[in-house]
């Protein structure tokens, strides 16, 4: 825990952000669910997070049948390759608004990271699975959507397999330095 007072011995600020660091896609799953309990956690986690205005405009559908999860998963190859093996999958409804798409589109983002998130606060994992524009009509009869919703992002849940949680890439190279990313009051020179 943080401390809460400059008189305390303040945690290190790297482990106190650690399960940001570490939040990552997770695309293959054993056949193991998620507990409710954990389930529930991060569904608490989706719906306490930000929105603008504090519109909350999502509603999350939990996708437990097998079979619709993996027809979501066929009818969108290859943008929700995590689907074929997830066990649990939450769908992201949002309302249909010309007027506030990129509102919703941040709203969207902000739940999205803060789900995957809180499955690697838990051990298990995710991954954000997107709906192309001619996936959406599958997704809309298989969760009975009504005309003014619709879903570009669903989120796959599930225990990772050894090969999901071994590292992609060799320690210190995931990142770009923060040297190459991180400026101080201006875009630099040359």
């Amino acid at each position: 825990m943080p401390s809460s007072s400059r008189d305390d011995a303040p945690d290190a600020p790297r482990e106190v952000i650690r399960p940001l660091l570490r939040a990552r896609q997770v695309r293959e799953f054993t056949p193991e669910p998620p507990t409710p309990d954990q389930l529930a956690a991060i569904l608490d986690a989706a719906r306490w997070s930000g929105s603008s205005q504090n519109s909350q405009p999502w509603r999350f559908i939990v996708i437990r049948h097998i079979g619709s999860i993996r027809a979501i998963a066929n009818a969108g190859m290859t943008l929700t390759r995590s689907l074929q093996t997830a066990t649990v999958a939450v769908a992201i409804v949002l309302p249909i608004n010309p007027e506030r798409a990129t509102s919703l589109a941040y709203d969207e983002g902000r739940v999205a990271e803060r789900i995957l998130v809180a499955a690697g606060m838990l051990g298990l994992g995710a991954a954000i699975a997107w709906i192309k524009t001619d996936a959406r009509s599958v997704v809309t009869e298989l969760l009975g959507l009504p005309p003014d919703r619709m879903v570009r992002t669903i989120m796959a849940i599930g225990w990772p397999t050894d090969a999901a949680r071994a590292p992609k890439t060799p320690p210190g190279t995931a990142r770009l330095p923060r040297e190459l990313v991180v400026f101080g009051e201006r875009w630099p020179a040359g």
